[in-house]
């Protein structure tokens, strides 16, 4: 199957449980891989072939930025049904990261993988 990355996108939101992070907005890193069929674009050359990365991109981040979730597993499934609503998406793979959350350690986080039909 063909793949689609979206590499390291930073949003700024409420993401978190203490009580600091739920005023402050924070970074928060997504990466993203949009399993597709990518054979028709690859002949035609026509974006309408493919799933245009930059629409998704805006997506969610305009979701993680306004999402308020308490947990980066509930954003990360919130994250992976939206790209999902693309029925030419067969299959996603999210991971969600804080950096610096936890002491000595560059980010923490967690990744899903969900199907269409799931």
């Amino acid at each position: 199957m063909d793949k689609i990355l979206i590499n390291d996108l930073v949003a700024r939101g409420i993401i978190g449980v203490n009580e600091d992070e739920r005023v402050k907005p924070q970074e928060i890193c997504i990466n993203v891989v949009l399993y597709v069929d990518l054979r028709a674009a690859g002949e035609s050359d026509d974006l309408d072939e493919s799933v245009s990365y930059s629409a998704v991109a805006k997506k969610l981040l305009a979701h993680a930025e306004t999402a308020g979730r308490l947990t980066v597993e509930a954003l990360a499934a919130d994250l992976a049904r939206l790209c999902l609503e693309d029925p030419r998406v067969r299959k996603v793979q999210v991971r969600v990261e804080k950096p610096q959350a936890v002491r000595f350690a560059r980010s923490v986080g967690v990744e899903i993988e969900r199907a269409r039909g799931e």
